[in-house]
């Protein structure tokens, strides 16, 4: 439960207009405590679900999600559902499911957030052979305009097609702390449902900044 939470919490932090997170019901008391603003459902509500992807600019999986049949169920819904017209963010528990089973690539506009380890699952790429080079190359094998915040000393980021890659070089130890990817997720979040008139590069880009 703290990881959905503190994802919720950048978001609406960061600016977001109207947080609804769908999640075990037994979260949504302790989600109300520190953040009342948001609306919360239990994620067994299917229809309920199929009713806020519907309407969501923008949908954020994976912080705190059960890697067992009800969070591939899930993956799978949103991963079907969401537009061409939305934005798709994938962390944690989505990117373990997406990098091992047999899922569609998502019509939406798609970042993933990985760790290391978590890029090395969806890029093939081993610890030792994650260079700058290999890894764009792994991003370009995804569709045009995929974002990949590969997260670790030096946060980079990747877009599919682009040549050009960010680096970050501010930060420092006191990254490497539970819930950090979580708040950047929910930043990304927060950062990308808005600022339009910027690229989407831009503004996720501008969410890791801020964050470190």
């Amino acid at each position: 439960g703290g990881a959905i939470i503190m994802a919720a919490l950048a978001a609406v932090n960061s600016g977001a207009g109207l947080v609804t997170v769908a999640t075990d019901k037994d979260n949504i008391a302790p989600l109300h405590s520190h953040l009342p603003e948001a609306m919360a459902f239990d994620l067994e509500e299917q229809d309920r679900l199929t009713e806020q992807l519907a309407k969501s600019d923008l949908v954020l999986i994976g912080p705190g999600l059960a890697e067992n049949q009800l969070g591939l169920d899930i993956l799978q819904k949103v991963v079907q559902t969401v537009a061409e017209q939305q934005i798709l963010i994938m962390d944690g528990g989505a990117i373990s499911f997406f990098s091992k089973e047999v899922l569609p690539f998502p019509k939406a506009q798609t970042i993933f957030t990985p760790h290391q380890k978590e890029w090395e699952w969806l890029s093939g790429l081993k610890l030792t052979e994650q260079t700058l080079e290999k890894s764009q190359e792994a991003v370009n094998a995804f569709p045009v305009k995929t974002i990949v915040v590969q997260k670790k000393h030096g946060t980079t980021i990747f877009q599919s097609g682009n040549r050009n890659c960010f680096q970050l070089s501010i930060g420092g130890p006191y990254q490497a702390t539970g819930g950090m990817g979580d708040t950047l997720a929910g930043m990304i979040a927060g950062f990308t449902g808005q600022f339009k008139t910027s690229s989407l590069l831009d503004r996720v880009t501008a969410a890791v900044y801020l964050h470190s």
